[in-house]
């Protein structure tokens, strides 16, 4: 990544890994969910958290590749509070089983990082049926978020401290299908093009961020939301591309981000004081940055919120 180390106004740069953007951040008190914790950023981003003194959350669809992970983080870290629940963000009953479970823990929650997600996959109905990157990189989270908002806002009440809510999107939201978001016809198996529909789903993340961010503020409340693209990074979202890992495998090091650095921003987001108080807004690069112009369509915002609204109480039993 040495073509892309430019810093911007935070001081960081594309250069810059998870740990150096948290360096020297005490993260002791705080509650984390991480959402697709079991491998590449997500992984990272539990593994910064949890050595910023976090106690994070991993909420994965695999449970043993998540324990995995979490003998890891504990034996690099030994005070690590890490713990792994299932989740399967393509599933309706599961996400409302993880919520209902997470709730009468009893536990806080300062952070929520909406990380997980599929890429580019062929056609399928999620078990909702809806299009399965729509349905896990959107409609999961957005489910997900509603039934944990009401412990962060009293984790809020109690600890006087800012709630944090984090979707991770990427740049591909700038190539969505030409309408944004295809309302009438999501589950259009005819019209289906995989890059488009996971751009869309990308646009739906930082959608879903600002106009969550614009109803919190409106309540008054001290969470705030934010979405960011984490950079090009080699990790496994790639596994429908062959030809895509072989030019990974050829030019990775000089043009793709490492899992280090590209967990960076969403570190970022989640710990720096710098934040604090920033909701609404579009990162890259552990920087503000400027999202698509659809990306700033309050009307689109709205109009997906009722969308989603509709979704997942359609899959109500």
């Amino acid at each position: 990544m040495w073509l892309f180390s430019r810093k911007g106004p935070s001081g960081f740069s594309a250069a810059s890994t998870a740990e150096q953007v948290t360096e020297g951040i005490d993260g002791s008190g705080l509650t984390a969910i991480v959402t697709g914790a079991s491998s590449g950023i997500g992984a990272e981003t539990a593994r910064i958290l949890a050595l910023r003194g976090v106690h994070v959350v991993m909420a994965v669809r695999n449970i043993s590749a998540g324990r995995e992970v979490q003998e890891a983080i504990r034996k690099e870290i030994p005070n690590a509070k890490v713990d792994a629940m299932e989740l399967d963000l393509s599933s309706s009953s599961s996400i409302k089983g993880f919520a209902l479970k997470f709730n009468h823990s009893n536990h806080p929650l300062n952070l929520l990082i909406n990380n997980a997600g599929v890429m580019a996959t062929p056609f399928i109905l999620s078990k909702d049926n809806i299009e399965l990157q729509f349905a896990t990189n959107h409609i999961g989270h957005f489910l997900l978020t509603n039934l944990l908002l009401e412990t962060m806002k009293k984790t809020v009440h109690e600890s006087g401290r800012e709630g944090r809510i984090v979707n991770v999107s990427s740049r591909r939201h700038k190539f969505s299908y030409p309408e944004g978001i295809r309302f009438d016809r999501i589950n259009d198996e005819s019209g289906y093009k995989s890059l488009l529909a996971y751009g869309q789903s990308k646009l739906a993340n930082v959608l879903h961020a600002n106009e969550l961010s614009r109803r919190l503020k409106e309540d008054g409340i001290e969470i705030s939301a934010n979405s960011l693209h984490p950079g090009a990074i080699a990790t496994n979202l790639f596994r429908h591309f062959s030809i895509v890992t072989g030019i990974i495998d050829v030019l990775g090091k000089h043009i793709l981000k490492t899992v280090q650095q590209g967990a960076a921003t969403t570190c970022y987001v989640a710990l720096h004081p710098h934040v604090k108080g920033v909701t609404g807004t579009y990162f890259s690069d552990s920087n503000v940055a400027e999202p698509s112009l659809q990306a700033k369509d309050i009307e689109l915002a709205k109009r997906l919120w009722d969308f989603s609204s509709t979704l997942i109480h359609q899959s109500d039993p």
